[in-house]
């Protein structure tokens, strides 16, 4: 399988099943939580995080968006589930530059996440693709999107 149909399978399987698609609620730890919103398209999203010291214990997200926001959140989700702080720090600029970078070659550790290589040739929907790692960011309090924290 080449990697344009990689791409293609990837999304449009996550586009439509989700994982780790839906709120988080507030029944333990606090929730940290942000909201992002990417206005050249219309993607709107939350990602809930529970926080287990330094590691993401949980990771959630809710919203609308296009295939290839709805798809990178799900990725997203399922690579950061478990790992620590810093962890996630470098697996977002390796996402990020993937995306950015001509010339990025997808390491084999990033599983199914090197699929959203293919978004790169599509300018205007990198945006729509890193929209859910800004969002993570804002709750981890490292970005600009709108975060609060849910306590139970």
């Amino acid at each position: 399988m080449d990697l344009k149909e990689l791409y293609r399978d990837v999304i449009l399987d996550h586009n439509r099943r989700p994982r780790n698609y839906g709120r988080l609620e507030a029944d333990g730890p606090a929730v940290l939580h942000a909201e992002g919103h990417n206005p050249l398209c219309g993607d709107r999203l939350t990602v809930y995080v529970r926080m287990n010291g330094e590691r993401l214990e949980e990771v959630r997200f809710e919203g609308s968006g296009c295939a290839i926001s709805t798809a990178a959140a799900s990725l997203m989700t399922e690579a950061v589930k478990g790992k620590d702080r810093a962890a996630v720090a470098q697996l977002f600029g390796e996402v990020h530059g993937l995306l950015t970078q001509h010339d990025a070659e997808p390491g084999t550790h990033l599983g199914k996440l090197a699929a959203l290589s293919g978004v790169r040739e599509f300018p205007a929907r990198v945006k729509c693709a890193t929209l859910s790692w800004h969002t993570l960011n804002a709750a981890l309090g490292r970005g600009a999107a709108t975060r609060t924290s849910l306590s139970s």
